[in-house]
């Protein structure tokens, strides 16, 4: 993520990259090289905000670093673009929501699916299907090698449920436009190659107060099933609605992180039935094939954030909304933990 946003600020008008941070030299190295090889490079946080003096942060560090980071870019008279999840505890997430509005500084989180066109469309079309509606969603990745090293790093700090989950119910609620009331979760410890008490299977289960219900399911590993792995369909009363996404959900491909974006086409069935039993319509194919890729969608968020910051947006919804999102999958993480359903 750090690479795209940083293709990003290099490329758009409104952005001069004043530094590079990252715990390798040789990620710091191989990034700048691809930028043109022009920017200062830092091995740590506080040295790069004092020596370069930004007016903005951009962080795409491990889940157990964003609080941290953030507050002192905050601190530092900073905006923040801030990866999702954006901080470990909600707890934490309200602070820096509030650190970022005492200070009057703006803070964006990094949820893509919300500046994706297509999943907006998707999110419309689901929206035509009547009440309550059934949401169902995965994105569970057979990693190996280095993406296989990657998840283990992540979920040394976050689990998958949390970590990607949060994308979803984010949708979910977008969706029902409903108040989430009840949350369940199970989760599996699938390896030893993880701390104690880290798992790298979830799902969670969400209730809605106006009857709609969802699931998301995660699971990382050499380990994982490449079947069924792409699921992201919602039905309702007046039918439903998938993407439909053939080279992003074929065997091979589920720790494709471009792949993980995609949707190329949504399905969307009608459930109005004619006299003699049949469909009175035919499903309709909604071409997506146009849209932007991994690095054009982060090029979106940064679009926005440069937005945010010279515009002066007021990110009041989008701020209880974030955190919206963080309750219900740390009550999923709670559930699973605690064997009960937890209401919210």
């Amino acid at each position: 993520m750090g690479r795209s946003h940083a293709l990003a600020y290099h490329r758009l008008d409104g952005f001069e990259i004043v530094g590079i941070v990252t715990r390798s030299p040789q990620s710091r190295a191989a990034l700048n090289q691809e930028l043109g090889g022009n920017y200062p490079e830092y091995a740590d946080v506080a040295t790069a905000l004092a020596e370069s003096r930004p007016d903005a942060v951009s962080i795409s560090s491990y889940p157990d670093t964003h609080a941290a980071y953030a507050t002192a870019a905050l601190e530092a008279g900073c905006h923040v673009f801030l990866e999702k999840p954006i901080a470990e505890q909600v707890i934490e997430a309200e602070g820096l929501i509030q650190l970022a509005q005492a200070k009057k500084l703006k803070l964006v989180a990094g949820y893509i699916l919300r500046y994706h066109p297509s999943w907006k469309r998707f999110i419309d079309v689901a929206q035509t299907l009547g009440k309550p509606l059934v949401m169902r969603m995965n994105m569970n990745q057979q990693s190996s090698g280095s993406a296989w090293q990657t998840h283990q790093n992540l979920m040394s700090s976050i689990s998958p449920i949390v970590d990607c989950g949060i994308h979803y119910v984010d949708v979910m609620c977008q969706m029902t436009q409903a108040k989430p009331i009840r949350v369940s979760g199970i989760g599996a410890r699938l390896t030893n190659d993880l701390p104690a008490g880290k798992i790298n299977y979830g799902q969670l289960q969400v209730s809605f107060d106006d009857g709609s219900v969802g699931w998301y399911e995660a699971g990382w590993g050499p380990m994982m099933s490449e079947t069924a792995f792409f699921i992201k369909d919602v039905v309702g009363p007046d039918g439903s609605a998938s993407i439909v996404a053939p080279s992003a959900s074929v065997a091979g491909q589920s720790a494709n992180v471009h792949g993980h974006v995609e949707t190329q086409v949504i399905r969307r069935h009608h459930s109005g039935l004619q006299q003699d039993g049949s469909f009175a319509k035919p499903d309709e194919e909604i071409s997506t094939v146009e849209e932007p890729d991994h690095d054009g969608l982060c090029q979106l968020e940064q679009e926005y954030f440069l937005r945010a910051i010279c515009e002066d947006l007021d990110l009041t919804e989008q701020y209880a909304e974030i955190l919206s999102s963080m309750r219900i999958v740390a009550a999923a993480d709670e559930s699973f933990r605690t064997g009960k359903t937890i209401d919210l």
